[in-house]
């Protein structure tokens, strides 16, 4: 099975790649909902011993974790070591559970893919780039943000130039969407006409 990768910075379209991806016919899997329900269930009381008062209705409260993680970016370290290695243990078993279904190929969101410098096994990296002007308003338009908040996420990332200099597909999602639907659809076509990666 082809195990690809699909990453790129903020507000550069990764969730419409993936949704490209699964409209493509292939298994997919995002990094981000996989912590959305880990603040739900496992992750709660390990995040909550370390931010003490983030757990609102059995549930972290995002909002406030991300408060707490301004006032003190030490943090985010500790967080990390406790909430990757979950997520990629789910990762692990989506895509093994997608090669054992039978799938050519299954495609995972991982937002900081090159920066946690983590090997997930993929064969292929899928990045997405927009303009940074187009970048710096998407990320303006999100709900709360703030431009203390936006320099705090992009001083976390790798610039675009280098991502896309990592990437096997480059995927410029300022595009219309069914470009970017009919490139995936042909790059999925492609993988299948190679057969299962070995």
């Amino acid at each position: 099975m082809w195990r690809i990768g699909v990453t790129g910075s903020i507000a550069t379209g990764k969730s419409t790649l993936l949704a490209a991806f699964e409209k493509a016919g292939i298994p997919t899997f995002s990094a981000d909902a996989a912590v959305a329900a880990l603040y739900e269930g496992e992750a709660v009381a390990p995040v909550e011993a370390l931010f003490p008062g983030v757990t609102r209705d059995q549930k972290i409260d995002r909002q406030e974790l991300a408060r707490r993680l301004a006032a003190d970016p030490q943090k985010f370290k500790m967080l990390e070591a406790l909430v990757h290695p979950l997520v990629r243990q789910k990762i692990a078993q989506f895509m093994d559970g997608a090669e054992a279904a039978g799938h050519v190929a299954a495609a995972v969101e991982v937002p900081l893919l090159f920066e946690s410098g983590y090997d997930y096994g993929f064969d292929a990296i899928a990045v997405t780039f927009v303009d940074p002007e187009i970048q710096a308003a998407r990320i303006m338009a999100r709900p709360g943000m703030t431009v203390e908040k936006r320099d705090t996420l992009l001083a976390r990332q790798m610039p675009q130039d280098d991502k896309k200099k990592r990437a096997t597909y480059l995927f410029d999602t300022a595009r219309p969407r069914d470009d970017i639907d009919a490139e995936v659809a042909a790059l999925v076509a492609d993988l299948k006409a190679k057969g299962p990666k070995k």
